[in-house]
């Protein structure tokens, strides 16, 4: 029989030595392993004080997104909730009536917006799939709860901070790679 790969070694059956029946070259070299690894940088982060770097293609959390005036991006057009392939996305769309001008976009508005994040498996097709840029994946980690009702979240969850009015909350939201935009 063939092997696949040539790191295969044959087994010694030589009976051991006293010396090494007292498996002292052994100890000394998982020791000197030991010591080696004493001097090296600890990998470990640290984490409430440290945060580690993400890469710039990380997929964090769902944020729906404003235009400059504030008001929603989203239309409801559906087509996010369409190419979601976990179907972790569902909403409900709505007619602004008179006097909502200044709070919607367009006529069309989600009035229910929900993204499951159990289901969620954060390929951004949703972020690909909308025409208006109203929905994208930040750098936030999506924090850990006790409940499955607590990883159902809604619009008022999602929606980010009027930049207007909630400079901070904005700066805090759209993270780091999306302020250059």
């Amino acid at each position: 029989m063939q092997a696949l790969t040539n790191r295969r070694k044959e087994v010694s059956r030589k009976p051991m030595t006293f010396i090494e029946s007292l498996y002292i070259p052994a100890i000394l070299k998982g020791m000197g392993i030991t010591f080696r690894h004493i001097f090296t940088k600890n990998p470990t982060i640290r984490y409430p004080e440290q945060k580690r770097p993400f890469s710039p293609v990380f997929r964090g959390l769902h944020v729906l997104n404003r235009d400059e005036a504030g008001r929603e991006r989203c239309t409801a057009c559906g087509l996010c909730a369409v190419a979601c392939p976990a179907e972790a996305i569902t909403m409900e769309a709505a007619e602004r009536v008179p006097g909502e001008e200044s709070k919607y976009r367009e006529e069309k508005y989600a009035a229910k917006y929900e993204i499951n994040m159990l289901r969620c498996i954060f390929c951004g097709l949703c972020e690909d799939a909308c025409p208006k840029d109203a929905i994208y994946l930040s750098e936030t980690v999506t924090p850990a709860n006790y409940t499955r009702k607590g990883f159902i979240y809604g619009k008022e969850d999602l929606l980010i901070p009027n930049r207007n009015v909630e400079l901070e909350e904005y700066a805090e939201a759209i993270g780091e790679s999306r302020r250059k935009y």
